[in-house]
């Protein structure tokens, strides 16, 4: 895959994120590849497991509770899905 066509998957998977978050918390979320999870959009660790519970079904894969523990940003829960869904 070329360069810019990670960059493009990357930011569909951000803007997937930013939808979800945004039906699972009600209200409008924001999100940039950059967005500190807990700091910048204020999510706590059960609403993050309702996020990922939804992503799971988005992108129809299971993400592995122990590669969250690595995940701050909301591109590194973008890379972590594009890496999961690679192996597909």
């Amino acid at each position: 895959m070329r360069n810019d066509q990670i960059e493009s998957v990357t930011d569909l998977t951000v803007r997937l994120i930013g939808r979800t978050a945004t039906q699972v918390m009600q209200r409008n979320v924001d999100v940039t590849a950059e967005s500190n999870i807990g700091q910048d959009l204020g999510i706590d660790s059960l609403t993050l497991m309702n996020i990922v519970m939804e992503l799971e079904d988005v992108f129809e894969l299971s993400i592995p509770l122990d590669r969250l523990a690595d995940v701050e940003t909301v591109g590194d829960l973008a890379a972590l899905i594009n890496e999961l869904r690679a192996r597909t």
